[in-house]
């Protein structure tokens, strides 16, 4: 079977995933307390207003109804309509979505360079003050709250020494990494000792393993030996772990991206969902599950490209 063949039928293994996180968002926001309408109209407004606009929504329906139509709606690409926004949740989710995809790309170009560089320091010399010195702030880097790591960044370097902004996203590719880079730097901090553990540990198995002994005695350089053999066969189970990150980052981003006010995602999950907006936080579950589904797919893609010994 090819490889396009079985990249189609785990897509299609999509659909039953993306219908039980669908029926799972829908009765978790239904079946929360509160009434989203009432919020949008404020305690003043009459009974008679809330009802005609629960009934614009079509919130006053019973609940399989209510779902059955937000199925068949999905079907045709229509996500909803914000109660809060007043724009539909597709057009909405677009417009915050570069934000947020800048910032875990911004994050994975700080964080692999650094992986890489700090593993293959460790794993060459193992044992030695290199070796403990980052495994040392490797510790120190896992413990560290994500949370408390960016109040602290934004204090100092941002209010005071004023080097960069603890807001906003600006408007050119410039500032944008001028604004990311403290939000980018934070989750790093935290995502980079995790990948150190896993690749140095890969380094280390694969440096003890037969085969690089025969190369060795055969007399290849060192540095051959490492490049083609030793680092190419040690990536692969850092990749699949930075697959997970990588889609656990597009949902873990909310916690930057509320300390620097980054209009991305989380933001807009966040005040969906205390603003109760049905519709919004549907779509951005889905959305989040299939962008952690297609980070895994990739992921796979890639290991079959690294190493044609692994198997869809």
């Amino acid at each position: 079977m090819s490889r396009l063949s079985v990249i189609g039928q785990r897509l299609l293994h999509l659909i039953p995933v993306l219908i039980g996180i669908s029926v799972i968002s829908f009765l978790l926001v239904k079946l929360s307390p509160g009434d989203p309408i009432r919020m949008l109209l404020g305690d003043r407004a009459t009974e008679e207003a809330v009802s005609m606009v629960r009934e614009r929504y079509g919130l006053d329906r019973p609940l399989l109804e209510q779902y059955l139509v937000y199925i068949g709606n999905l079907l045709q690409g229509d996500l909803g309509r914000s109660i809060r926004y007043r724009l539909p949740v597709g057009e909405l989710i677009l417009d915050f979505l570069p934000r947020t995809l800048f910032l875990v790309l911004y994050v994975m170009c700080l964080s692999v360079p650094a992986t890489v560089l700090l593993a293959i320091a460790a794993a060459r010399n193992q044992g030695g003050w290199i070796d403990q010195s980052i495994r040392v702030l490797s510790v120190c880097g896992m413990t560290i709250p994500v949370f408390w790591l960016a109040v602290m960044l934004s204090r100092f370097f941002g209010v005071e020494l004023g080097w960069f902004p603890v807001s906003g996203y600006g408007e050119t590719f410039i500032e944008h990494l001028h604004h990311l880079f403290l939000p980018a730097v934070s989750t790093a901090v935290w995502l980079v000792p995790l990948l150190v553990r896993n690749l140095r540990a890969a380094i280390l198995e694969q440096m003890e393993a037969d085969y690089v002994t025969a190369s060795r005695s055969k007399g290849l350089p060192e540095g051959y030996i490492f490049r083609r053999h030793i680092f190419l066969n040690s990536v692969l189970p850092t990749l699949h772990l930075l697959g997970v990150m990588v889609a656990f980052l597009i949902g873990s981003s909310v916690v930057v991206e509320i300390v620097y006010a980054v209009p991305g995602l989380g933001a807009l999950m966040i005040s969906s969902v205390i603003g109760r907006d049905y519709y919004v936080v549907q779509g951005l579950t889905l959305v989040y599950a299939l962008g952690t589904v297609l980070v895994t797919l990739t992921v796979d893609v890639i290991s079959t490209l690294v190493d044609p010994r692994v198997k869809l």
